[in-house]
């Protein structure tokens, strides 16, 4: 998916909403635990529920893996189930050297057809290069995430710059691709920090999850990260998906995002 296909979707749908199917099964109601394909049931009826509301969906790929074959399985007829003119994440993080790169960049782009893929960052240009090669694909980067852990490396301050890391990956990474073919993560619990990122990136999209179960404030994130074709797809998971345990939890997840996507209407400037 271009990136004008991807603003004519927020356009028409006066949203930035990404749903996200972390469906765990432990977490699944109670009338779908223990039959068959019961992940799959749950993400379809997700999926029907919330698509006039959505731009896209993010898949976090470790509640698929995790299931083995039946996982990866699911995971792709998911993923098909998906319609096309919606924006596809295999939440991901990957990254290693760059023949295995290639690899995974493989698994995503054309095995399993994802407009894009997650991340990381920390083995350097080559571990990212062979994402960034694939025409029509989005990488999608770590780069300030939610996590109390992102104190541990992106938040330490450099001698040499006296920037914290994050800010030397989003300018370095930045050089490597364009606002064409790359994303970065900007965790909403970090909103403070959305008006010293947009100096350093100001045209990219941010993918930016954190809003609503991390408790992230779309308000802010919305007043400080906006870019003039919105530059944000702001992922929601639990909030939706779990909104309710009950045979009522595509209603209830229907109505979780349609309320995002009326807030977000309000904040939009297209």
């Amino acid at each position: 998916m271009t990136r004008e296909q991807l603003v004519a979707q927020i356009r028409a749908k006066k949203s930035y909403l990404l749903v996200g199917l972390d469906s765990e099964v432990s977490k699944l109601p109670k009338h779908l635990q223990g039959k068959p394909d019961a992940v799959l049931t749950f993400n379809k009826a997700i999926i029907d529920a919330t698509k006039d509301y959505c731009v896209g969906y993010k898949i976090n790929t470790a509640f698929y893996e995790s299931e083995g074959v039946k996982g990866w399985e699911t995971m792709q007829q998911t993923l098909e189930y998906i319609p096309k003119n919606l924006f596809t994440i295999a939440d991901a993080k990957r990254g290693d050297i760059g023949n295995t790169s290639a690899q995974y960049a493989r698994t995503f782009f054309e095995t399993m057809q994802f407009d894009a893929v997650t991340v990381a960052p920390y083995m350097g240009e080559d571990s990212v290069r062979p994402f960034l090669e694939y025409q029509n694909k989005w990488t999608i980067v770590l780069g300030l995430t939610s996590n109390a852990g992102s104190q541990d490396f992106e938040q330490q301050t450099l001698a040499n710059s006296g920037k914290q890391l994050y800010e030397v990956v989003l300018e370095k990474v930045a050089s490597w691709g364009t606002p064409n073919n790359l994303m970065f993560v900007v965790g909403a619990t970090k909103a403070s920090d959305f008006e010293g990122i947009r100096n350093i990136i100001p045209n990219h999209f941010l993918l930016v999850p954190g809003v609503g179960a991390q408790g992230g404030s779309l308000e802010e994130v919305s007043r400080y990260g906006a870019t003039p074709d919105c530059g944000l797809l702001v992922a929601a998971s639990r909030a939706i998906i779990f909104a309710s345990n009950g045979e009522d939890f595509a209603e209830a997840a229907a109505d979780a995002a349609k309320n995002y996507a009326t807030e977000m209407a309000g904040y939009l400037k297209l």
